[in-house]
Formats: structure tokens, C-alpha cells, sequence
């Protein structure tokens, strides 16, 4: 968006920014990225979209092929992947000279989350599975500010309404975080998250409100879906306050990669929010996220390209000998009763003991619950024909796993892993 003068660019000041930085399209900066891209993907006859498809396995040398001389081999090598194809009901063995994991990140496996249904931690998953190096997965970031409503999935109101001068206050009225941070509300978004929590906890209340009706010029120019999504559900943000709650937001961990988007193993590449650039730290700052998307894409697209043109195909011989998929079982049927109980599980586990504030005995309690589930799992999932749903109870339960293991093991606060003890 440009200044109503049209003298430049409208810059947005968020939370953790010392300046108003932040390039944005209104309130949808991310959707009208994706608009673009969908288009181009579209737009391009040499790129071919497969859809209702889901990722099951990574094919590698070590792990797959049939001949010995690449079990023996020092490195590793990405292959493709193993497929399900949800309309057949049948796994495709899709060969690939190049495989690029851009999954997202593990929102849905807590409770409350900002996150669409696709991130449950899929790339996490099957990258553990192949041996890929991992880090910083006990680093989830808590969005301190979104819509408190029934909704399944938690709506986020962006950190630009307090860039713009808007201000959290609780139940009576009173604004609160000078309390907790000399920032007050432009902290960043870890100490936010738990000033909001504590605030919670000290006046027994279930949220907390963003007044943005008093502090905020043209809210419904510059912020026109939060304010036709706050009016959906009866709130008129011109006049009253916005009820907000913390919600799972943001994972800064992820598959270890270099600024080529390469992991440690060959022929792999990861971008977004599944992967660990480095760029986040133990504390991603708000709108750093979309950067990072196009940043490392635009590389992972440039590396590849290059590695193309030097013919480093994997061979006719080498892929001769990837076998198809075999069914690991058929003795059980899909149960969605065990399916729904088993998500449940998962996420009460995540919110209660791997949420804002984490404890030893609480991670610990997280650890072996998780440990006998993944178990339980693991046999299900061998003795059950494949759908969707099993697939990915199964990738959300080792992401979630392996997420309080990094939790566990991390004994120091930091960013936006905090530990109580």
C-alpha cells in the first residue's frame, strides 16, 4: 500500500521494530502473495499440479534403493517421494532429481492456533524419518493477539493495529503492559504472549481486550478484513474492543538449511516455515516470516536451476531401483472415533505441558504420554490400509514428539521457549 498522498510507501511498525519497516497490501499481505503465486503456477505450462495428494515418505538411497552399492554409500541421497493419491486411494513412487519440503509448520498440533489444517509438522516428520538434521524445534512462537471466538481455528489479529497505536487493557479497562515490558505494547511477541497470560491468570478472566477504537485512525481502510471478520461475529471494532487470547502461531525450528535452502542431506531442499534458516532465531520478529518465504524460495528455484544445467540427474540405473510402495497391512479398519481421540490427546498434551510456560514435570508428563501414543501408533499404522487421516495423525504424533524431546533437553529460557523453572 502507498501513503493516501501517494508519496510513498505506508509502512507499518510492529512488534519487536524500533521503525515503521514493514511493506504490507492492507491487512492480507500473505494472502495477495499467494493470490500471485497460485496465478504464475497456474499461468506456467511447464509446471504440472497434482492435487489431493499427500507426502507419506522421503525416498533416499540408503533407505529405498535396492542395490547395495547406494546402501553402502557416505551421503545420503533425496529421491522423491512415496505419495497418496486420495482420490485412487493408492500411493504413487513420484522420482524427483530434485525434492523441496514446504509443508508449513506445526501449528495444529496444539489446540489453539492460528494455522490452517495442512500444518501439522508433515516435512518434520518424514525428514526425521530419513535422518535429516533438524534444530531449534522447541522454538514455537505464540501470537499474542487473536479473536476470541468458537472457531476451530483461532483468528489472528495482526500486530500492525498496535504498531498503529492500538492498546491491550483488560477486563476494566486498564491498560497493562507497561507492567511487564518498558515496550509496553510493542514488545516482542514472547513477552506480549505471557503478559497477556498472566493478566488472564491475575483478574480471572478469559481474555484479554486490543483497544483499537480509541487509538487508531481509519481502522477500515487500512485494516479491512479484521474489521469485516470482528463485524461476522458482532464486534464493531470502530466502537469496542477486541477480545484477544494467545494462540500457537509460528514454529522457528525446523529442517536444518544453508541460503541455498539445502539441507544435510543431498538432492533435499526445504523453504518456509518447515525449514531453519537462521534468520529467526530462538524469536521470529512480526513480518519477517513472508520475507523469509520469497527470500528462500526465489533461492532454493535459482540453486536448483544451476544444479540442473550441470546435468546431476540421478540416472535411469538408480531409479530402476526404487521399488513401488508395498501396503504395510490391511488386518485393520480406519477408525475415526480412535482418529478424533488420538488428535485430542495430542493437542491437550501440546497446549497444557509444551505451551507459553513450560516446567520439567510438565514436559516430562508430555514426553511419556506422547512416547505410549507414538508406540500405539506406530502398530496402527503398519496394520491399517493408508487414508489421509491416518497419515497424518501419524506425522502430527511424531512431530509433536519430537518437538517436546527439543523441549525437554533445552534447560535455559530463551525467545519464545520459557521455561517456569
Amino acid at each position: 500500500d502507498r501513503k493516501g498522498d501517494g508519496s510513498g510507501w505506508h509502512l507499518g511498525k510492529e512488534g519487536g521494530h524500533s521503525v515503521a519497516r514493514i511493506l504490507h497490501t492492507a491487512d492480507q499481505t500473505g494472502k495477495n502473495i499467494m493470490i500471485g503465486l497460485m496465478g504464475a503456477v497456474r499461468a506456467n505450462p511447464k509446471i504440472t499440479v497434482l492435487t489431493r495428494r499427500t507426502a507419506v515418505d522421503l525416498l533416499t538411497t540408503q533407505h529405498h534403493a535396492s542395490l547395495l552399492e547406494y546402501k553402502y554409500q557416505l551421503v545420503n541421497e533425496c529421491l522423491g517421494a512415496y505419495v497418496y493419491d486420495e482420490t485412487a486411494g493408492l500411493v504413487e513412487t513420484i522420482l524427483a532429481d530434485f525434492t523441496v519440503l514446504a509443508t508449513g509448520g506445526v501449528g495444529r498440533i496444539f489446540l489453539h492456533t492460528t494455522n490452517s489444517r495442512a500444518c501439522i509438522g508433515s516435512a518434520l516428520a518424514m525428514a526425521y524419518r530419513a535422518g535429516v538434521r533438524t534444530m531449534n524445534l522447541e522454538y514455537i512462537q505464540f501470537h499474542p493477539t487473536t479473536l476470541l471466538h468458537r472457531a476451530e481455528r483461532r483468528f489472528l489479529i495482526t500486530e500492525a493495529l498496535r504498531g498503529e497505536g492500538a492498546r491491550l487493557v483488560n477486563a476494566k479497562g486498564e491498560q497493562f503492559m507497561k507492567r511487564y515490558d518498558p515496550r509496553a505494547d510493542l514488545a516482542p511477541r514472547d513477552i506480549v504472549t505471557r503478559a497477556i497470560l498472566e493478566e488472564m491468570l491475575r483478574t480471572d478472566e478469559d481474555c484479554v481486550y486490543l483497544d483499537a477504537a480509541n487509538h487508531v485512525k481509519n481502522l477500515r481502510e487500512y485494516f479491512p478484513n479484521i474489521y469485516e471478520k470482528c463485524k461476522s461475529v458482532g464486534i464493531d471494532i470502530t466502537v469496542q474492543p477486541i477480545p484477544v487470547v494467545p494462540a500457537a502461531h509460528y514454529f522457528c525450528g525446523g529442517l536444518l538449511t544453508d541460503v541455498h535452502g539445502r539441507t544435510s542431506m543431498d538432492r533435499l531442499y526445504a523453504a518456509g516455515e518447515c525449514a531453519c534458516t537462521g534468520l529467526h532465531g530462538a524469536n521470529r520478529m512480526a513480518s519477517t516470516s513472508l520475507l523469509e518465504c520469497l527470500l528462500w524460495g526465489h533461492s532454493v528455484g535459482q540453486d536448483i536451476g544451476r544444479r540442473c544445467a550441470k546435468n546431476v540427474a540421478m540416472g535411469r540405473r538408480l531409479a530402476d531401483c526404487i521399488p513401488d510402495w508395498v501396503s504395510p497391512g490391511q488386518n485393520r479398519n480406519e477408525d475415526p472415533a480412535l482418529i478424533s481421540q488420538d488428535w485430542t490427546t495430542i493437542r491437550n498434551t501440546m497446549w497444557n505441558y509444551v505451551g507459553i510456560n513450560r516446567s520439567s514435570s510438565r514436559l516430562m508428563r508430555a514426553f511419556e504420554d506422547l512416547r505410549d501414543l507414538n508406540k500405539h501408533l506406530h502398530d496402527f499404522y503398519r496394520e491399517t490400509p493408508l487414508s489421509k487421516p491416518i497419515i497424518d495423525l501419524f506425522h502430527g504424533s511424531q512431530a509433536a514428539y519430537l518437538v517436546t524431546l527439543a523441549a525437554m533437553r533445552n534447560k535455559k529460557s530463551l525467545g519464545c521457549h520459557y521455561r517456569v523453572d
